[in-house]
Parts: structure tokens; sequence; C-alpha cells
């Protein structure tokens, strides 16, 4: 960790599970439910390659205090809670905080419900230490002040009994002809100068599901771990994500972004493999594209950046990752002290991986091409430090659920260009959505019962 695991120096103590990596926050994550409504869980899955990763993994029960949307400016209501309350605070920014930044509106329906934002300050914090969990609790909640108390009890929770699993077949919002009758359009709208690129998204769902949140994320991870992975669950809507992609990151003064444009399939042998990222990197069609986001993200640092301390640090990496190989490249910059860090995310929001350039623009065409609010999807997960530092990632290869509605989804996209092929788009997409369909498959057909610890 770059900062002090505390919250104000209460009680902490370094405790070993003994029972290895994947298991314990799994438990805690089933025992803290049983007590409270809200939980995240930060999983880097030990990524070896983010040379700005600063925590193993983290997790927050409970919310001692706690910020939704209102008719309030919501990053002034996230500033003031900040400033009031220094301590760890964790929550997400969804997809549709767009409407309040520029004269935007969305008309398309939203079947998960989840609010534009939600920031909680925690009851319990438990982060991976090396080999153990270090685990820190706020004073005045009885037994759940003691983190002795805390530990032994996940350590002696465990959730046996299988799930229960109703997943009716899952179902495309938009059609293959819809969908590349939607991009014909778009594409339209680049030939005439009106855009330059534009994330198209669509979604897949399932009515009448139910379904262990916990038990999803546990498939997700396992079939896809990520390096931003995360659980969120705020009463009776969650959040599975296994996400690559990091949003932004404050490490002192220092900004980082790190769009990811540019997809390619795995090889099924190691020259295969090979072969392929070489071909995704001379890519001419990935490379615009990824060049196109990067001045976008330059351009939204510059916003409150010191003058001249946007770099691009880093252009058309290859990056591996279980399902795919992906384009990331890392933007920097230095926050101008006369800049409070919440506007940085403010005028670096919604990130530029997902929208398109220009940006407004590609908003509004978003809104008019695509059939399902987005939600939190393309959204925010992250951490905010008594530091004030923070880290947050873009919420992609998700799945979401509302258990009182019954309702689950995930949604799949791309860049279009001029040099779109909707037929091999609609085939990116396809390929991006597998990691949630093995999950969700394998969800439903397990056999084995959910011990967790």
């Amino acid at each position: 960790m770059d900062d002090a695991i505390f919250m104000n120096e209460r009680n902490y103590k370094l405790l070993n599970t003994g029972n290895g990596e994947i298991v314990f926050p799994l438990a805690a994550l089933q025992w803290g439910q049983t007590l409270f409504e809200h939980a995240v869980f930060l999983n880097s899955n030990n990524y070896m390659h983010d040379k700005y990763g600063s925590m193993q993994g983290v997790i927050a029960l409970g919310a001692a205090d706690q910020i939704h949307a209102n008719n309030n400016d919501p990053f002034d209501q996230l500033k003031a809670f900040s400033d009031t309350c220094n301590d760890w605070l964790f929550g997400f920014f969804g997809y549709e905080l767009k409407n309040r930044l520029e004269r935007l509106q969305s008309k398309n329906p939203d079947h998960v419900d989840m609010p534009d934002t939600h920031f909680f300050r925690p009851v319990i914090l438990i982060f991976q230490n090396g080999e153990g969990w270090q685990v820190g609790c706020l004073p005045g909640y009885g037994k759940l002040s003691d983190p002795d108390y805390v530990f032994q009890s996940i350590c002696s929770f465990a959730h046996k009994k299988p799930d229960k699993v109703v997943l009716p077949k899952v179902k495309a919002r938009v059609d293959k002809n819809r969908y590349l009758e939607q991009l014909h359009a778009i594409k339209s709208h680049i030939q005439l100068g009106d855009i330059y690129e534009m994330n198209y998204c669509v979604e897949f769902f399932a009515d009448q599901a139910v379904v262990n949140p916990i038990s999803v994320y546990d498939s997700l991870n396992r079939v896809s771990p990520t390096p931003f992975s995360s659980f969120y669950r705020l009463d009776d809507k969650y959040l599975m994500c296994a996400s690559p992609e990091r949003f932004l990151k404050k490490q002192g003064q220092t900004l980082i972004s790190q769009p990811i444009k540019g997809t390619g399939a795995r090889g099924g042998s190691p020259e295969e493999d090979e072969r392929l990222k070489q071909a995704l990197y001379h890519d001419v069609k990935e490379r615009s594209e990824n060049v196109m986001i990067v001045d976008l993200v330059r351009n939204d640092l510059s916003r409150t950046a010191e003058k001249g301390s946007v770099k691009v640090e880093e252009l058309f990496g290859i990056y591996t990752f279980p399902q795919v190989h992906q384009m990331i490249s890392t933007v920097v910059s230095k926050l101008d002290p006369k800049h409070h860090f919440v506007d940085a995310i403010r005028h670096a929001f919604p990130m530029g991986s997902m929208t398109g350039a220009p940006k407004i623009r590609a908003m509004e065409l978003i809104d008019l091409y695509e059939d399902t609010r987005r939600g939190l999807y393309s959204g925010a997960v992250g951490y905010i430090s008594p530091e004030k530092n923070f880290d947050f990632n873009v919420v992609i290869r998700s799945v979401q659920y509302n258990a009182k509605k019954r309702y689950l989804n995930y949604m799949v996209g791309g860049a279009i260009t001029a040099a779109s092929v909707p037929e091999k788009e609609y085939e990116e997409c396809l390929l991006k959505a597998r990691a949630m369909e093995h999950a969700l498959d394998a969800v439903k057909h397990h056999q084995q019962k959910q011990v967790f610890i």
C-alpha cells in the first residue's frame, strides 16, 4: 500500500488466514451480507504488470456514513463528504452522470436501477497484506469493533448449502441484423465528419433470474482474473466486474489514466498467441482507435494539470489477459494544486474509451443508437484514501443484478471508426461477452457445494 492502512489510526491487526488467497474474501463477503447491505471487494488478482498498483485486495463492509446522488452536484457532494470525513471511502460513478456534466439526456430504459453515484465510509475494512489479511473496525459497533472477533467470525463462517440458481436463457437486446443496421448508421455520422469514433454497446439480459451474486463474482473471476476486478453490493443491487482497465488513479500529485482500445483473440499455442499479439500491435485500425482516445484523455487531464505536465508514458502497449489481448496506453499528468482532486475525476468522466470523440457528440449519438441505459456499465468503481489518493476502474466485462426485480444483464461494445467492418465488430462483441457467458454457465450448472472457507 502507498497509504497507511488505518481509519484515523484505529485498531488494526495483521492476521493470517492459513486458507489461501481466494476463499477468505468470498467468506468475508458472505459473512458481511448477513449483517450489512453495503459491500465492496476490489481485487487485483496479484497482477504483476501494473507498476502503479498499490494494493492486492481490499474488502469494505457496512456503511457508517454514505452519500447518494441527489438534486445537488454529485461531485460537490463528494468533495464535501471527503473533506469532512477524513477516512477511507469506497464508491462508484455511474455513466449517466454525464447528464449532470453536460446538456445531455437518456431516454432509454434501465432495468438494473443503480443510482448515478454512491460513496460510503465502511464499518469494517479488510486489506490483503502479503500472505495475510489486516482487519480494521470502527469503534461503537459492539463486537463488530473488535478485529479479532470479526476475523474469527469470518473464519468460522461457511455457506455449505448449494445455491438456488434460476437462470433463464440470456437474450440479446439487439439481434445481429439490428446491430449491423446501427453500425452502418453510426458510420454515416463518421463519414459526414459528425464524429471520429464512437463506442457502441449492446445489452444481454435475463428476466426472473435468481443467483447468488458472490458465486457469480467468484465464477467470473475464475474465468477472467483481471487487475481491476470488483464486487459491489448496494442494497439489492449488485455489480460483478472483471475489468482489465484503469480509468484514473491519483498517487501523490500524479494522475494516471490507462485507456484500452484494441482487442485481439488469444491463440491456441504460444506461437499463435505471439503472432496474434504482433498482429494486434501492428493493426492500423486498432492503433487509430487507440491514439484518438489517447488524445481525448490528454485533453481531459490538461484541464486540471500543471502546465506542460501531460505526457504519454506508453503508447500501444500489448497486454495479455485470459480471454483476450488488449492494446493499452498510459497517460500521466501532475494535478495543479489549485484544483480539488475530485475535479480531476469530474473533468475526465465519463472515460473516453467508453464514449468516443468528440466526446459530447459521441455521447449524444450513444443515447440515440443504443437501446439500454448503461447505468453503472461504463462507469467507475474504486476508493479514495485518507491521504486523498484514489484509484478507479472502468466498469466493463461485468454482470449487473437487481435481486428484487430478478433482473440480470451484461453489456459489451466496441469502438466504431471509419475503418470498422460491421461483421467484425459484431464478432468482437461476442468475443468480449465470452467471459460473462462462461461464468454464468458455470454458476447455472455447478454441482459443487459453495464452501468459501
